[in-house]
């Protein structure tokens, strides 16, 4: 495997950054995951896009244009020759001194490109179904640390997933300070009643997940009226399907949450029917190299 590291490639054993790299020291930085289907990069420019939104939120400058890094992330992927893979892409505040200040760091900015394989979570839960838990660990507050920058600090995600581990769960839901459902810890949640789709809106600590665009999308030229509304836990346990949505995960069906079934238990017809359109998708939108 090579790794990409500010201009040139190294083997894995090889690949190192400073140990006073602020993304290291203080999880000061931004990443994107980019998923790689059959030459097929899905939704480059739009994960693109959404790294550099990251960055310019927290004012951390990355040293290549956007066009410079698409070709970075494509020479990326033939140099490990790669026709399916997931991508993570890393941008780090970089080397500086021990004190929390980023100014110390400027112009020493690190850009990452890892491209492997991934298998979020085992093949039967994609027929199955998968069963969740709610967590006591709440989402960030927006005044905190806003969840639609995708940080290197991803604490908040780490503690609720040990909950869940813990606890014998795959995934776990996270709510917000408010107590209305967010998202889980790395993926974006939806459910369906009366075949209409709902998900969290934003502003409730979702992610703006590149898939969960994508589903809307799908959902709206397919005539499924689709909504982005708050819910709390109430809905979702009398919701008549449910699933997970991320660019690792892709589309996952849940059929339990918090001991209660979802519906009938099984993967619903609507959310079958949206893993089909997303399988499409991802053999044309995107950038092909």
């Amino acid at each position: 495997m090579k790794i990409y590291i500010n201009g040139k490639f190294y083997e894995k054993n090889e690949a190192k950054i400073s140990v006073f790299d602020h993304g290291l020291l203080y999880g000061d930085g931004v990443f994107e995951g980019i998923r790689v289907y059959k030459r097929l990069v899905f939704k480059l420019e739009e994960h693109i896009d959404r790294l550099y939104e990251s960055a310019h939120s927290i004012m951390l400058k990355i040293p290549l244009s956007k066009e410079q890094m698409i070709k970075t992330v494509i020479a990326t992927l033939k140099e490990n020759k790669l026709n399916d893979a997931y991508i993570r892409l890393l941008v780090t505040r970089g080397e500086g001194d021990l004190g929390l200040d980023p100014k110390k760091c400027i112009g020493k900015e690190a850009v990452i490109v890892i491209a492997d394989k991934i298998s979020l979570y085992p093949q039967r839960l994609y027929k199955e179904g998968m069963n969740i838990i709610t967590v006591s660990t709440t989402r960030n507050a927006h005044e905190a640390l806003n969840p639609q920058i995708k940080s290197l600090n991803y604490l908040n995600n780490i503690m609720a997933k040990i909950e869940a581990t813990n606890c014998g769960y795959e995934e776990a839901l996270m709510l917000n300070d408010s107590g209305y459902v967010a998202e889980c810890t790395g993926d974006n949640i939806f459910i369906v009643k009366r075949n209409e789709l709902y998900t969290p809106p934003e502003c409730m600590g979702a992610l703006s997940g590149v898939t969960r665009e994508t589903v809307l999308g799908i959902a709206k030229s397919s005539k499924i009226p689709t909504h982005e509304h708050v819910f709390t836990r109430h809905e979702l346990y009398i919701a008549d399907e449910c699933f997970l949505t991320g660019t690792a995960a892709e589309i996952i069906p849940v059929v339990k949450v918090d001991g209660r079934a979802i519906g009938t238990g099984k993967p619903g017809k609507l959310t079958v029917s949206l893993m089909k359109k997303f399988r499409e998708l991802t053999k044309k939108e995107g950038v092909r190299y």
